[in-house]
């Protein structure tokens, strides 16, 4: 098991995964400068969908002295107590009511919107994620990638899934490992529902979009949009 995980699990810092997350983090601080340079003398306020305290501190984020305050928004919550930075919180990405429009400077997520089962659903996210952030910088794995970035199997999202299901259930790949359940492997297989760019372009039509290369292909893509 630690063999798997340490190709393939994105919390290990020698990870292939966490390899191509810090070069997308690269680029992400370099918007980032541009937007801090919108609000000078205030409190940089990022709302993170899905993220963690663990994954900021491995991209070395915020650095002692930066003044931003990052709001962890997931299913369940996670104990921070009486930190400088980071806020935790429960909600639902598809529906952020708690929040008003433009709250946040920065919406941020790290490939989140692709674990939403359906379109539909991740339309509802992308409409949130405009409404109550700024600017934002919204990540997710290329359909036509031809290697699946959970499983870390070719062709994976190609196949059936009755073909799915067998290899979720009998093989140990990428992240997800064996699981023997078939109603919890198929809600597992029926999660993830990877995006193209047209669909992505469509979500977030004033966005940009950055190409996240791997092989010369397009691994995964970002929309983000900063004011400036």
């Amino acid at each position: 098991m630690q063999q798997n995980l340490s190709k393939f699990d994105p919390k290990n810092s020698n990870s292939i995964n966490q390899n191509y997350r810090q070069k997308r983090f690269n680029f992400f601080l370099n918007e980032f400068e541009k937007i801090k340079k919108l609000y000078p003398e205030q409190t940089i306020e990022i709302l993170d969908i899905g993220g963690t305290k663990e994954y900021w501190e491995r991209m070395g984020f915020p650095k002692k002295g930066d003044n931003v305050r990052i709001t962890l928004l997931n299913l369940f919550l996670n104990k921070i107590e009486n930190n400088e930075y980071f806020d935790s919180t429960t909600g639902d990405a598809t529906n952020l009511i708690q929040y008003s429009e433009n709250q946040f400077h920065l919406v941020y997520s790290n490939s989140v919107i692709e674990h939403l089962y359906t379109l539909d659903n991740q339309k509802k996210m992308a409409k949130e994620v405009m409404r109550v952030g700024k600017n934002y910088f919204v990540q997710t794995p290329n359909y036509w990638f031809p290697i699946e970035p959970h499983w870390v199997f070719p062709f994976f999202q190609y196949f059936p899934e009755s073909i799915k299901l067998l290899i979720t259930k009998y093989t140990k790949l990428g992240h997800i490992g064996y699981i023997k359940d078939n109603e919890k492997a198929l809600d597992r297989i029926r999660e993830v529902r990877l995006m193209n760019l047209s669909e992505l372009k469509e979500m977030f039509p004033n966005a940009n979009i950055y190409n996240e290369k791997a092989f010369g292909l397009n691994k995964s893509f970002i929309a983000y949009y900063s004011k400036g």
